[in-house]
């Protein structure tokens, strides 16, 4: 098998290794954390925390080709995917087999699609994104790079997802939206209205309440 290893150590990280333990296509070696040097040589989910990133030289003379970002902030998980892509490392995608997933649909290296999820056809889902527990992804949609749709989300048709941009938990997104690159929809949002880049919004309807 295959051997991958997961960059994060947190709840995220679980639901990762979960899902690639139901996936049965990867040896799951262990975690690399910067953020916590106290959790290095721990056991999480009967799995190592090997160290931090001094550790990547390590792993790649182990024989592991794989990586998947296991961290939930958007631009972090994006520049940590650039970082192992530059080392060598491939960008796994992690798919929980009780997500649905209609054929054709684009799915990019390093993302994660969680129980529940239901992706239709025609969408378009960029590199490192997370569709998170139960949430909806209706059809034509296009989520960029390191964005979020998080649990009990719903797109409707042709919704437009930039780079980094983070759904909040149970927000719904009306069809033909756009919603700009770096923005934050908050949790139970309700949005009619086109977004601009770095903003976050809330309420039903959303409007914009500051700038990121």
């Amino acid at each position: 098998m295959k051997k991958i290893a997961i960059w994060g150590a947190s709840g995220h990280a679980m639901v990762i290794v979960d899902i690639l333990r139901l996936q049965g296509e990867f040896e799951i070696v262990g975690y690399i954390d910067d953020v916590n040097a106290k959790l290095h040589g721990t056991m999480l989910l009967g799995l190592p925390i090997v160290g931090g990133r001094e550790q990547l030289p390590r792993l790649r003379d182990m024989g592991v080709g794989h990586f998947i970002i296991g961290v939930g902030n958007c631009e972090a998980r994006l520049a940590l995917g650039e970082q192992v892509k530059s080392l060598g490392f491939e960008l796994a995608s992690a798919v929980h087999p009780g997500a649905v997933i209609a054929s054709g649909v684009l799915i990019k290296p390093g993302t994660m699609v969680a129980a529940g999820s239901v992706i239709n056809p025609g969408c378009e889902i960029g590199e490192n994104v997370i569709i998170n527990t139960s949430s909806s992804i209706d059809h034509e949609c296009i989520l960029g790079d390191g964005s979020h749709v998080s649990p009990g989300a719903h797109l409707a048709g042709r919704v437009v997802v930039g780079r980094a941009t983070w759904i909040g938990l149970g927000a719904s997104i009306s069809d033909h939206i756009t919603i700009g690159s770096g923005s934050i929809v908050g949790a139970g949002s309700v949005v009619v209205r086109d977004l601009p880049d770095n903003v976050v919004a809330y309420g039903n309807p959303a409007r914009v309440r500051k700038s990121r």
